[in-house]
């Protein structure tokens, strides 16, 4: 049926798309608009929006989101209120009731429940302007999607845009940045078959040689402070409680097909510098976020610009929007500058909740059965009957082990809950590591373990789970005028937690760490923890005024890549930071220009591709001994070698070839497949301790009869590498390609995954040659589990001169249309590989650059 549909689409397809593309020039009447509106849009198709009034212009946001993305916008709020099944039918029941048991749209609905009368009022006018596009246009007028919808769900009806659509965004992408949670999960099943001391040595410490955010804060802070010891809590539980732990992980897989596999590991880049050095005289701020390949992209570019700025109009800002929500998340006004980057923080905790034998809808707190809360909703199915789901939460949050089937039976268990695994002295202070790398050096102490429960369960506690003022902070930064004024709105910068960098015109620049960052009364959040008493309980959040901040520091630039923010801090941010070599790569190349920076050398930097694990494996590589000629012709590769990941350089493929075999070879054989090793950042920290013990037993293959060491595998390793290129490059290794391997296609996130080739020929795109990996500067993730292919990348890249705005360049990929077969559907790909730009038109129009203008006007009363 699909493949018929598939086929029967290719024909219609020409006359059908172009129904949907929206009209870009001419005239429209809006019902509700209060005055005239002007959208301009440059040769990329990137509008600049001008208002007279605060309300017409975010509605005439809400109308541009709509003309160039609405299933995309449709989609994700869809993915918000966990009501993917109306749309795709049967297929989806497991991740709608992962999503319900979540409960964003409960959160949302709380939310709108506070908003004071301005947010109200942005939301509804940007949700007035999304309706009026709907009112005019359904079925295949709004995009192509819908016409193979018509043929798999033809009752489906767009409904109208409400504000809750565009708060629950907030709530995916808090989700999308924020699943720490996943090593809690990971550590907890690691321990079924591996030593405490070995899951430790996959989850090192944050190396002393990788740098900090904020190197000089502590100098800034009183010396007494008093730094919390915080035991880990190791499990060894019971076959249950793995099951109930492994059974988590089922839907939030089948999720990250639908979003993308950010989160953990995945990170972004921002950096500003002061005008001491750059050429300018004037700060530069450049950002590129890492998100998961998707068409259309994540992001949208927009300028907002009110034409005379007032009290009630405050807005002249361009970059980067969500389709969904208003105004600019990343970009710049007309005074200021800002970009941002995961925390990665850990806010969210597993608690392993003592239920009443008698009654599954009690749990234990401090020795007494409490009533759960109980939330009934139906799940609407396409083709089918609704299905009635019960959500049950405890004072912790939702019971995340519900949404599995085979957890609602649970086996007594008498096997032990390990508590307590610490540090030197058995003490664990968060924030400073030890002074070794390896933790075989390190005092490891198991103390008396706790019984667990013969009845249990596993809830989420987790920050976005309560209401947040995320909506507040956007408005609130785009109208920011000074750092007090961008503090003050990154004050409501609560969840996801960001590392904002800021620039203004005047010559600041500063960093601000926002966020909701929980006190734990004990544990450091990398283990589940027992939920029947207060032992583990959150105890508030850091004040703002006490979160990491800077201001014109002596250094003369931020850098910030997801790595660790300071040496020490009295507060557990997290203990699982990404492990600073994009940070490491950002800092050497500022820090050791002799010229005024310019913003040509920030775009070098944004485009490097030097491999910091290649320059701790190469080395090694080069003083094995290989004693046949093809191994020595490929081993010669690597002599001269720039360490930079090229998209047609030799070395590089072979390089990244070796490291999939690499970690193949060292842990497959000790691991589960689920967590096979993906290559990145955790594992070059793991290797890099691990090279330095050649006789350590991760690198005996345990499958082998004899003892293997370092040299044996890494050998062996490079043997494999070569023999795979050989196979599918040729014998010559001047022949082998990086691009070729490394490419990336952008696939439409739902009709683009159905498996039938002919639709997903329609909305898909690629593959492209792509150069770098997920740990150099120009983050091209691949999964060394996986495949070569992309999976995640710089979603944007902006740089930003704040001595003429008008000079700040922008690029995202694959394009501003959401409409397959648009011309700027997938017009931006080829200037983002190259490390190409278009220029952020700011202040006053530049006719040159402008392509097509379209009057929004009042609609008359009748």
């Amino acid at each position: 049926m699909l493949l018929v549909l598939g086929l029967l689409l290719i024909g219609l397809a020409t006359h059908i798309v172009r129904q949907s593309f929206p009209q870009e020039n001419g005239t429209i009447q809006l019902p509700g608009l209060k005055a005239e509106v002007t959208v301009e849009r440059d040769k990329w198709g990137v509008p600049h929006i001008y208002a007279a009034n605060s309300h017409d212009l975010f509605m005439a946001q809400g109308y541009t989101h709509a003309q160039d993305r609405f299933w995309q916008m449709d989609f994700w709020r869809h993915i918000g209120s966990g009501r993917l099944s109306e749309i795709f039918g049967e297929s989806q029941i497991d991740t709608d009731k992962y999503l319900r048991t979540m409960g964003w749209a409960r959160v949302a609905q709380q939310e709108i429940q506070l908003i004071n009368a301005e947010m109200r009022a942005y939301l509804e006018a940007y949700a007035d302007g999304v309706n009026a596009y709907l009112a005019k246009h359904q079925g295949s007028t709004l995009s192509l999607e819908y016409a193979v919808l018509k043929f798999l769900n033809p009752r489906y009806q767009p409904e109208p845009w409400q504000i809750l659509h565009s708060l629950t965004w907030g709530k995916v992408m808090a989700y999308d940045l924020s699943r720490n949670f996943q090593n809690e999960i990971e550590r907890a099943i690691l321990l079924k078959t591996l030593t405490p001391a070995q899951v430790e040595e996959l989850f090192p410490p944050y190396p002393p040689d990788l740098p900090v955010i904020l190197p000089d804060f502590e100098n800034k802070e009183d010396k007494k402070s008093s730094f919390p010891t915080l035991p880990r809590l190791s499990v060894a539980a019971s076959s249950s409680l793995f099951s109930a732990l492994e059974s988590i992980t089922q839907p939030m897989m089948a999720l990250e097909k639908l979003i993308g596999s950010t989160g953990i590991g995945i990170g972004s880049n921002n950096w500003v510098i002061s005008g001491k050095r750059t050429a300018t005289g004037k700060p530069i701020l450049a950002n590129d976020p890492h998100l998961s390949v998707q068409i259309p992209s994540i992001w949208y570019e927009v300028g907002l610009h009110c034409t005379v700025k007032s009290a009630e109009c405050p807005y002249n800002v361009a970059g980067f929007s969500f389709a969904g929500m208003i105004g600019v998340v990343i970009g710049h006004s007309d005074r200021i500058a800002w970009g941002v980057t995961n925390v990665q923080s850990d806010v969210m905790d597993l608690y392993i909740e003592k239920i009443n034998p008698k009654n599954p809808n009690q749990y234990e707190v401090n020795g007494k059965w409490v009533d759960m809360q109980l939330v009934s909703q139906t799940i609407q199915v396409a083709g089918t009957q609704p299905i009635v789901q019960t959500v049950r939460y405890t004072r912790h949050g939702p019971i995340l082990s519900d949404v599995s089937p085979n957890l609602q039976q649970f086996q007594p268990s008498h096997t032990k809950l390990h508590s307590e695994i610490a540090f030197k002295n058995k003490e664990y202070t968060q924030v400073t590591s030890p002074s070794s790398a390896s933790f075989s050096s390190l005092n490891v102490t198991r103390y008396q373990p706790l019984e667990l429960p013969p009845n249990y369960a596993v809830a989420l506690r987790w920050t976005a789970l309560q209401p947040s003022k995320l909506g507040y902070a956007i408005p609130q930064m785009n109208r920011a005028q000074n750092w007090q004024e961008f503090r003050t709105a990154a004050s409501n910068y609560d969840v996801p937690a960001q590392n904002l960098v800021y620039a203004d015109v005047d010559g600041n620049i500063g960093y601000q760490m926002p966020g909701k960052f929980p006190i734990r009364a004990k544990g450091d959040g990398r283990y589940p923890v027992p939920g029947w008493t207060d032992e583990y309980e959150w105890q508030g959040y850091i004040d703002f005024e006490e979160l990491p901040k800077s201001f014109n520091p002596t250094a003369g630039f931020i850098v910030t890549a997801n790595n660790s923010v300071m040496r020490e801090y009295p507060y557990l941010i997290t203990a699982d930071w990404v492990y600073g070599y994009r940070a490491k790569r950002i800092v050497e190349m500022i820090s050791q220009q002799t010229q005024p920076i310019s913003l040509k050398d920030v775009q070098h930097i944004q485009g490097d591709n030097r491999n910091l694990n290649a320059q701790t494996l190469v080395p090694l590589l080069q003083s094995i001994a290989v004693d046949t000629p093809r191994l020595q012709a490929a081993q010669k590769l690597l002599r001269d070698w720039n360490l930079q990941l090229e998209m047609t350089s030799p070395a590089a493929a072979l390089f990244e070839v070796f490291w999939k075999h690499l970690l193949a070879d060292t842990f497959d054989d000790q691991l589960p497949q689920r967590y096979f090793p993906d290559g990145g950042d955790r594992w070059y920290a793991v290797v890099a301790n691990l090279v330095k013990q050649p006789d350590s037993s991760w690198w005996d293959n345990h499958n082998t009869p004899k003892a293997e060491n370092r040299d044996q595998i890494l050998r062996e390793s490079f043997t494999k590498a070569v023999d795979e290129l050989e196979r599918i490059q040729g014998k010559d290794p001047k022949n082998w390609n990086w691009g070729k391997l490394h490419t990336v296609t952008f696939r439409n996130a739902t009709l683009g995954k159905s498996g039938v080739a002919p639709i997903e020929a329609l909305f898909n795109r690629g593959a492209f040659a792509t150069a770098g990996n997920g740990e150099t500067v120009n983050a091209n993730r691949w999964e060394a589990n996986k495949s070569f292919e992309v999976t995640d990348i710089p979603s944007l890249r902006m740089i930003v001169d704040l001595e003429n705005l008008d000079n700040s360049l922008s690029i995202h990929t694959p394009g501003q249309s959401g409409h397959a077969f648009h011309k700027h559907y997938k017009d931006m790909v080829e200037p983002w590989r190259q490390i190409e730009y278009h220029r952020m038109w700011q202040l006053k129009n530049v006719t040159a650059n402008i392509t097509v203008t379209l009057k929004l006007i009042p609609k008359l009363t009748e």
